[in-house]
Parts: C-alpha cells; structure tokens; sequence
C-alpha cells in the first residue's frame, strides 16, 4: 500500500468538519468579535503538526491536524477555501473550506513532484496553482488544480527556472509572478542544496492561461547566489522580493530586490548600519495595508524592517527574535515567532514561516 493512501486514511480517520462549523464556545466568541481572521502552520509541544485560525489579537480560533510540517498557503474568497501547503520536500496540500460542513481535502502532487509549500488562487477562485519540483530533472513547475473537483490536478507549465518558490497573481488577473529561488534539490538527498555554484535565481512573469513565458529577469551576475524567495505586490504593481544568500557569511550583498516595469529587477541598497543588523536572509515579506508601506522578517537575526516603497528608505528596524511569519493587520502588521508568540499572545507551539489573511 502506499504512503499517500496510508497517509490519507490517517489525515481523515482524525479530521474534523470545517473549521467554521467545529468551533469551541470560546473560539466561536472570538470568531464573532474578529473582524480580521489569519491562518498559520505550527508544530505543536508533542511534535504533532497543524494549522490554527487565529484573530488580529493571535488568539486561536481553531486548529485542524496537518499530516506534516506545513509552509505556506493560498486563499480566495470567492472560493471559500484556504488551502495550507506542505514544506519543501512534502507533497501533501490540506484544503479547509470556510463555509460548507465538509471534511478537509487532502490532495498530492504526481509521484515525481513534491510543493515547494506556495500557492495562489485565479480570480475566479476556480484553478489553484502550485509553485513544485519536477525532481528528476529538476525543472520548475506549476501544477494547476481544479479546486470545483475536488482539487484534482488537470495540467502544468514550466517557471523557466529551478526552485519556484513563492508565486503570487498580479493586478491583471491573469499573470502569474514567480520567483525561482536557483536551488536544485532532490528529496532522495532531504533539504540538501546540490548546485550552489551553479545558481540562477531570476523573477518570472508568465500568462496563467497559456502558460507562456512573458519574461525573465535576473540579478547582476555577482548576486547568483541570492536565492529569491519571497513577494509582495505593492499599490503600484511593483513586486518586492525577499532573498537567502547562499555565500560568504561576510559578503556584504542586499537582500531586497524590486521589479517594476521601468527598471526591470533591481536590488535595493539598505542604510550600511540596517543592512548589518538585517543581515543576508529575509524570511518573509508583506505589503502593508496602506499599499505603501513594505514589512520584511529576519528570523535569523531577529529583526522586522518597515520600509516605504515609495522612496525606498527604511521606517524602523524592530527587535523580533526568530520572527518570520508576517501579515498585514490594520495600519501595520502582526508577526509569529518560532517561539510561540502571535502577535500579542503566546502559544505552546513553533509557528512556521508565514501568515495568512482569511
């Protein structure tokens, strides 16, 4: 018998009903007074992994078993689902409808891909598309689910590059933005980085109807090792990207890139003294309500940077140790932290890397 049936008989042996239909009396109290509601993966004290609704204040309004570590996530309104991704190397998504008393939708990708744990939603929220790895060649690619079928998989098309990470879908509704991190990996070999001196990270536009390329864009040469991970579109389409560096630990290099149609991709310098306590890996990046205002987390130097995208300079450097999960919330943001802390509450868990808006 294999994994996936054994995995999917134990997901749904323990899974319950939607999560606005399986709420606790508390967490119904919170859900009626939150105008606002994010979703976050953690691992909790027993080393069990999930992902929680939690209000703008980061208190739980429910939890719903993942069957491995979960990453990132897709979300649509008109759909009426959120759909949590496995990390990198898993290939298992869970889809949690918001409304419907139905059980969660344990979906895979093909046996020769895995998710690299991010998605996103076409307009109409009918086809979700998934950021994955064709690991035996190691090509880039974006599987496409029908989310009215029960998210069965009915195509792909290339990214054009190795390590599609996150990808999100642009103003027009019908181009898909993604970020190709560089990284070969295999999951034979776990999270092992197998073609450091050979990277190529590049930003890519593609038409999510044909799958065509629209085109590619790449940093100077010297920056090949800055593996792209991670966007937010700000209120004038611009795309801001949050990289890894993958060098020299004393390397000074920027780890912030800006696309816009004008300049194509650019890096963004930071003042020297930001830059140093920033240090070379943005974890997480967010586009703050005002469309304006640019959050960016350093889980390894225990920093969130604010800045404005109209000129670029910083707004503050914060205090956040081993933060990296970061939305936007009213006039700023709410941020999760691998030690519990969501928000302005404490949980017994290890939030994972990112938050999103429900």
């Amino acid at each position: 018998m294999s994994r996936i049936v054994l995995e999917r008989r134990t997901f749904l042996a323990g899974a319950g009903l939607a999560w606005l239909s399986a709420l606790t009396p508390a967490g119904a109290e919170r859900l009626a007074a939150s105008e606002l509601l994010f979703a976050a993966a953690y691992m909790d004290a027993k080393g069990a992994y999930g992902v929680a609704i939690l209000d703008r204040d980061g208190a739980r309004v429910s939890a719903h078993d993942l069957p491995g570590r979960g990453h990132g996530f897709a979300t649509h309104a008109t759909a009426d689902w959120l759909v949590a991704f496995a990390r990198r190397p898993g290939n298992f998504a869970v889809a949690l409808h918001t409304r419907a008393e139905a059980r969660p939708l344990l979906f895979h990708t093909p046996a020769d891909r895995h998710f690299y744990g991010h998605g996103a939603f076409s307009p109409d929220g009918r086809l979700l598309y998934a950021a994955e790895n064709a690991y035996e060649t190691g090509d880039g690619m974006i599987g496409v689910y029908d989310a009215t079928d029960g998210f069965a998989r009915i195509g792909e098309f290339p990214t054009h590059g190795i390590g599609p990470h996150e990808l999100v879908l642009m103003p027009d509704g019908r181009t898909l933005c993604v970020a190709n991190g560089g990284i070969r990996t295999h999951p034979d070999q776990g999270r092992a980085k197998l073609n450091l001196a050979t990277m190529a990270p590049s930003i890519v536009f593609i038409d999510r109807t044909s799958g065509e390329l629209k085109s590619s864009h790449a940093l100077a040469s010297r920056l090949n090792r800055l593996s792209l991970r991670h966007m937010a579109v700000d209120a004038s389409s611009r795309v801001w990207i949050g990289g890894q560096y993958e060098g020299d630990a004393m390397d000074e290099v920027p780890v912030l890139a800006r696309l816009d149609e004008e300049a194509g991709l650019v890096a963004v310098d930071l003042p020297a003294d930001v830059a140093q306590r920033f240090g070379l890996y943005a974890g997480s990046v967010a586009i703050g309500n005002d469309g304006v205002t640019l959050g960016v987390a350093s889980p390894k130097s225990g920093v969130v940077l604010t800045l404005d995208t109209r000129s670029g300079q910083p707004l503050a450097l914060e205090t956040a140790p081993r933060t990296c999960g970061l939305q936007a919330s009213g006039s700023g943001f709410i941020s999760s932290s691998e030690r519990g802390r969501f928000g302005t509450t404490s949980h017994a868990c290890a939030w994972d890397n990112h938050i999103a808006r429900v």
